[in-house]
């Protein structure tokens, strides 16, 4: 199916098999989520094309999907780790019960949101993307990982203080978040309650506390989590956000496949895509897609303009 082409949905698709049709990626491997380090070459055949998202019917969204409120330690670590003591990790991986794939229900927009996950490869700035963006008028919102915030304070402060974005937690180490260790994509998870409200929290607080920034929306390292890691994020008020539309895998897409995806982007959708690569296709492909978004009358917001 050319990337281009929405299948036609004749019932409302599950949460799983929309998130399975818009990440499309393949045997990308490492790079297909992360984008922060030197990506591998995609293989040849029709799996190294993308398969967009059917349109759901109704928009998804995890439940609960309660306002984000503007996020705080409302649980201290102790707390965390007597509350789930003994609690069974639950289901791994990019829909889990609890995380947020779309927009809420009855939403007529959609929303861009992009990575930066620094660490070896990752703290570069696509500044040819954000000027897309920009010239555009196009809004999104921002995950940054503290590695990356760390290597780009200057950045980060230019960004956060256009109104056209707003800023997310993207980690502290770029870990998935888990209670048991779990892997993606090669990348080890966090291994207990303490270590998953430690990467949470410790990035929360550093943009809180070097560019004043209250973060409403998590995205683990990779976007895996387990059950527990997401209820965790709810417990610190902050909602779980992942994704239903790939746009760049990782930064491993030509800019005509990144044009059709976002280009595709329809209601309730939310793209993922990377801000910290600038030898991708990205940039080009977003600027060439938001054309299309235009041309089409769908609406982008913040995610926080959707709750």
């Amino acid at each position: 199916m050319p990337p281009s082409t929405r299948p036609a949905a004749h019932a409302e698709p599950t949460r799983r098999g929309l998130l399975r049709g818009a990440l499309g990626l393949g045997t990308l491997g490492f790079a297909a989520l992360t984008g922060c380090a030197t990506p591998p070459e995609a293989p040849s055949g029709p799996q190294a094309s993308p398969t967009p998202a059917a349109p759901p019917t109704q928009n998804p969204a995890a439940s609960p999907s309660a306002t984000p409120p503007a996020a705080a330690a409302v649980m201290t670590r102790a707390e965390a780790v007597a509350k789930y003591r003994g609690r069974k990790p639950g289901q791994f991986g990019l829909d889990v019960p609890g995380i947020q794939l779309g927009l809420p229900r009855g939403s007529k927009a959609a929303a861009l949101s992009f990575d930066a996950c620094g660490g070896p490869g990752g703290t570069s700035f696509d500044r040819a993307l954000i000027k897309a963006l920009r010239d555009a008028d196009a809004p999104a919102t921002l995950f940054v990982n503290q590695r990356w915030a760390r290597a780009n304070r200057s950045l980060l402060a230019d960004l956060s203080a256009d109104p056209l974005f707003e800023i997310a937690n993207h980690g502290t180490s770029h870990a998935p978040l888990g209670v048991a260790g779990q892997e993606a994509y090669g990348i080890p998870g966090t291994a207990s309650v303490g270590q998953a409200y430690d990467e949470i929290m410790g990035n929360q607080r550093y943009l809180a506390g070097e560019f004043g920034l209250g973060a409403r929306f998590f995205r683990s390292g990779t976007a895996h989590m387990d059950q527990i890691g997401a209820e965790l994020c709810r417990d610190l008020g902050l909602v779980p956000m992942n994704f239903t539309v790939n746009l760049d895998a990782g930064a491993t897409f030509a800019a005509s496949v990144v044009e059709a995806q976002v280009g595709g982007l329809r209601a309730g959708d939310v793209g993922i895509g990377h801000f910290n690569r600038p030898d991708s296709g990205t940039a080009a492909g977003v600027r060439k897609g938001l054309k299309t978004l235009q041309d089409a009358g769908v609406e982008l917001v913040r995610l926080s303009q959707a709750w």
